[in-house]
């Protein structure tokens, strides 16, 4: 097998950088197996591995981008599914790298937008960025470890804790991906009630930073409470 059982359940950390994987380690491979124009039984295998694999990735990940593109359907034909499923897996590659490559340039104009400060932004302090970037990091632990989310669930939150994480510096020109955060509390203690204690606690911790920071940005009366967890109970 190409691809090992750690790897396979890594996917739902990153899904779409995990295609991007399966396609490049393909492409590596068949070219030290594939020595004919021909395909031949060992090729074949190794590509019928990632096709199944990237099709069972698109339907549980629910990746929408990517259902544009028709899977084949396999007739039996060596030679025929084979290009088939080539050709499907050369289809996918931009899609996957592009969507990488529009979420890398954001995250980078965000970062460069705050620290030049041409533009208005929230800065946090030195203490409330440790205390966030902390907060992300036992979040992320939290749902690894936790029993109370479906996978998918579950990938969606590490997901976006990751580009949470990457957004994050001292200055920042736009702080909504924080208030996001807001909306997986509510539905986790919607499911899971007391339950869900641990996580949303820190959620709220969290948001109180960013509120903070907002509340000074926006120039509002020292105080004021942070709208919309203000009637969580803890």
């Amino acid at each position: 097998m190409l691809f090992s059982d750690d790897f396979i359940v890594s996917i739902a950390n990153d899904p779409i950088q995990s295609l991007i994987k399966i396609v490049e380690d393909t492409s590596t491979q068949l070219r030290e197996e594939k020595k004919m124009s021909i395909w031949t039984q060992r090729p074949y295998d190794t590509l019928f591995e990632a096709f199944s694999l990237v099709v069972c990735v698109i339907e549980e990940f629910d990746i929408e981008m990517l259902k544009t593109i028709e899977v084949p359907s396999l007739q039996g034909s060596l030679q025929d599914d084979a290009n088939a499923m080539n050709a499907f897996l050369t289809n996918i590659y931009p899609k996957c790298k592009a969507h990488v490559a529009k979420i890398n340039l954001s995250l980078m104009k965000n970062k460069f937008n705050g620290l030049l400060g041409q533009s208005f932004s929230y800065e946090f302090s030195h203490e409330d960025l440790d205390r966030v970037q902390q907060l992300i990091n036992e979040l992320r632990e939290e749902i690894n470890t936790s029993n109370l989310f479906e996978q998918k669930h579950k990938a969606r939150l590490l997901k976006r804790l990751e580009k949470l994480q990457a957004e994050l510096h001292k200055k920042m020109s736009d702080i909504d991906s924080f208030w996001g955060l807001v909306g997986d509390a509510g539905v986790a203690i919607g499911k899971f009630g007391n339950d869900a204690k641990p996580f949303v606690d820190r959620i709220r911790e969290m948001t109180d930073i960013v509120w903070r920071t907002q509340s000074r940005a926006e120039e509002l009366p020292s105080g004021t409470p942070t709208p919309l967890l203000e009637n969580f109970d803890s």
